[in-house]
């Protein structure tokens, strides 16, 4: 999810205010610890890779030739052995760290006045490399986001996993991480590409010199070079790879993290300002005469001019989303964002509504997770996304970068399925959207309804002739 957007102006409170909010953050604290124990499953049981308490090893302990260091893939193999080779010669997560090294993150680091450079501080290495609590000698952060920052420390499960009848789910048990479940992947990625109550890029770190956070879990999975093959082995290993459930699962955590954070009192204020990431960015960072406020109060926006929108392009695609595969989820989930519009404008108890927006969320992931998405639903939802920035829901650069990257996730599916006609036609429709997003600052949404309405007829065509 892209990061940016900011909250009216922190209101004046009372001791009884503040005694509220502490009352709702306790609230909030009871309801997570739940939240926790009722999902269940690896992806709860086991904490984020840096965050475990087993000792991490070091790449060295992967790459050996016989081990995931072959040149090329092993046949007969249930894994392809080259996936160390794949990840440090393709992969941009092994070069994360070295772009604390450049000129552009020297200068972030003495714009912020960081104590010490950028490769050496902890707010840099937390997301450029991997920086876990505990780590043997052979480890170093200046591999970048390396094996165990996604499967997790090796310590417990290095030997086991090659011992004869070793399986996934016993690997998890010995701490693999399960980052092929898609709860645990987006809990996972969105951890960096998103941020948590311990690490964030901030509105300060962007204001000097940091690039705009951008990020939909399926679209940037895709992108990476694939250290796996979705075989027979995998599947019976793992389960199908469902991008449209990767999509949908990512979108759903993505907005339950930012309400985490719009309610974090350290991650959700910055002195007397509430954290400006969390809102719409070009609602600020646009010339004064470039008058942009309508009302759009159909999609749970009617606040008034001057006030400073929240981001919620996740929340558009998770309320599209709901629409379509869960009516009254959906319902209620469009009228809980509505009514945090409402009192972000000061109409209403902020907490007690953001808490029912994350509810709400969370609620969503777990249903997904479980059930997926019905291929039946996947038409509909790609029009209603195409007709949704028809009728204007995407007047803003964030809420139109993921719908292009949505409809991506969608249309790359129903081709696979045989629902959608030629894929070349697909690929310049979809390149036309993107060129619509090239430049946030020069954004205009006329241009992109504009290409969305010529992008329809490629959506609504019947089943495709192969």
């Amino acid at each position: 999810m892209s990061a940016a957007r900011p909250p009216e102006a922190a209101q004046h409170r009372s001791a009884q205010h503040e005694g509220s909010a502490l009352n709702t953050l306790k609230q909030l604290t009871a309801l997570l610890l739940g939240l926790l124990l009722a999902w269940g499953g690896a992806a709860n049981a086991q904490t984020l890779p840096d965050k475990s308490r087993d000792k991490t090893l070091g790449v060295v302990t992967c790459a050996s030739s016989l081990c995931h260091g072959s040149i090329a893939g092993w046949n007969g193999s249930p894994v392809t052995q080259n996936e160390y080779v794949v990840w440090s010669r393709l992969d941009k997560h092994a070069r994360a760290y070295s772009l604390l090294l450049n000129e552009r993150s020297r200068r972030i680091a003495a714009n912020l006045a960081l104590p010490q450079p950028a490769h050496h501080s902890r707010i840099c290495q937390d997301c450029h490399a991997h920086n876990p609590v505990a780590a043997a000698p052979a480890h170093s952060v200046a591999d970048g986001v390396s094996c165990e920052a996604c499967h997790g420390p090796a310590t417990r499960w290095i030997a086991a996993h090659t011992e004869p009848g070793a399986t996934h789910r016993s690997n998890i048990g010995n701490g693999l991480y399960p980052s092929a479940e898609p709860l645990a992947r987006a809990k996972l990625c969105l951890s960096c590409h998103f941020g948590t109550s311990d690490k964030y890029v901030t509105h300060r770190i962007m204001a000097a010199g940091h690039p705009r956070m951008s990020f939909e879990m399926e679209t940037f999975t895709s992108l990476q070079p694939a250290h796996f093959k979705v075989d027979a082995d995998y599947l019976q290993r793992k389960g199908n790879f469902d991008g449209v459930k990767v999509w949908a699962i990512g979108q759903a955590v993505a907005v339950a993290t930012q309400i985490d954070i719009l309610l974090d009192p350290k991650r959700g204020r910055d002195g007397v300002f509430p954290e400006l990431t969390l809102f719409d960015c070009h609602a600020c960072h646009h010339p004064m005469a470039d008058t942009r406020w309508k009302p759009v109060g159909n999609f749970g926006r009617s606040i008034s001019p001057g006030l400073v929108r929240l981001n919620d392009s996740g929340m558009l695609m998770l309320r599209l989303l709901l629409r379509q595969t869960d009516p009254p989820l959906g319902e209620r989930f469009g009228s809980a964002v509505a009514q945090l519009n409402q009192a972000m404008a000061g109409n209403g108890d902020l907490g007690e509504r953001a808490l029912a927006v994350k509810t709400l969320a969370d609620e969503a992931a777990r249903r997904i997770s479980a059930s997926g998405v019905s291929n039946d639903n996947l038409r509909a939802m790609a029009l209603a996304l195409v007709d949704d920035g028809l009728a204007g829901a995407y007047s803003d650069y964030a809420a139109a970068e993921q719908a292009a990257m949505a409809l991506g996730s969608l249309v790359n599916t129903l081709h696979k399925l045989g629902q959608l006609k030629s894929a070349a036609a697909l690929n310049k429709g979809l390149a036309d959207l993107r060129a619509a997003l090239r430049f946030d600052e020069s954004f205009k949404p006329v241009d992109f309804q504009a290409r969305l309405r010529t992008f329809r007829p490629l959506v609504a065509t019947p089943l495709a002739t192969r």
